[in-house]
């Protein structure tokens, strides 16, 4: 669906559907299920990050959209969620059902603390 399309079709399913909480991010990562793609860039990343995730900051989108598993759910993210939402209606126009982490990585990262942490490293790294 072309970003035309996308926008006279646009209601208030579409605009639940896009959206990926950080409860159901922590989740799908969990069980393997989700791909979290980090957007910021490489500077950003580099100085901390939530793992499991790929880096592909927003300016190379367009060139790296392909390296992305598209066989999982497809989650963008950034700290809070303004560039993830340019990159999820991105990937959306090149036909992938991609959501954007709403809540941002600081709403993931102010989730999974303490016992929280230790859980979804273990699920998370096996």
């Amino acid at each position: 669906m072309g970003l035309e399309e996308f926008v006279k079709n646009f209601g208030y399913e579409t605009r639940k559907e896009m959206k990926a909480s950080v409860e159901e991010t922590a989740r799908l990562l969990m069980e393997g299920r989700a791909v979290l793609v980090d957007i910021r860039f490489e500077e950003e990343y580099r100085v901390w990050n939530v793992q499991p995730s790929v880096n592909i900051p927003l300016n190379e989108l367009p060139k790296r959209w392909r390296e992305i598993d598209t066989s999982k759910v497809v989650i963008t993210a950034c700290p809070h969620k303004d560039r993830a939402i340019i990159a999820m209606t991105y990937l959306r126009e090149k036909g992938i059902p991609a959501k954007y982490l709403d809540g941002g990585l600081v709403g993931l990262v102010e989730l999974l603390r303490a016992d929280k942490a230790k859980e979804f490293f273990e699920r998370t790294q096996k």
